[in-house]
């Protein structure tokens, strides 16, 4: 049996629609790819001088919600970024290579770099990395 060729023109713009709607829905909110862990802070740095981090840590869950010190939101990766949005913590911060997330901003002091580093836990041992 041989299909006309108006449905198979519009089986095929049927077919294209859906593929474009599915290439522009917004992403899930869950971040199951390789952002969720626990982060540690590694690094500071304040007007270009290197400080003690003493920054607590930071947990990204894989259902897409993150925890600082108390502070609870969610968290969205949009490509090299990864968003904070919470109640009272709003941040972006810049995803490289190493698993690291590096916070920047300005305060009273100047430039500051927050470097945070994923904890991967191996065979009983907890490193960076």
């Amino acid at each position: 049996m041989q299909v006309p060729k108006r449905l198979l023109v519009k089986l095929q713009v049927v077919a294209s629609l859906g593929l474009l709607v599915l290439a522009c829905a917004p992403k899930s909110r869950a971040q199951s790819d390789d952002v969720a862990g626990q982060y540690v802070c590694s690094e500071a740095r304040v007007a270009g001088k290197s400080v003690a981090c003493t920054a607590p840590p930071l947990s990204l869950k894989s259902d897409g919600k993150f925890e600082l010190k108390g502070r609870e939101g969610e968290y969205l990766v949009s490509g090299n970024w990864v968003e904070l949005n919470g109640t009272v913590l709003k941040s972006r911060a810049k995803r490289e290579a190493g698993h690291k997330i590096v916070f920047r901003f300005t305060n009273s002091m100047g430039a500051c770099e927050m470097i945070y580093e994923r904890r991967v836990a191996e065979m009983g041992k907890t490193k960076l990395g």
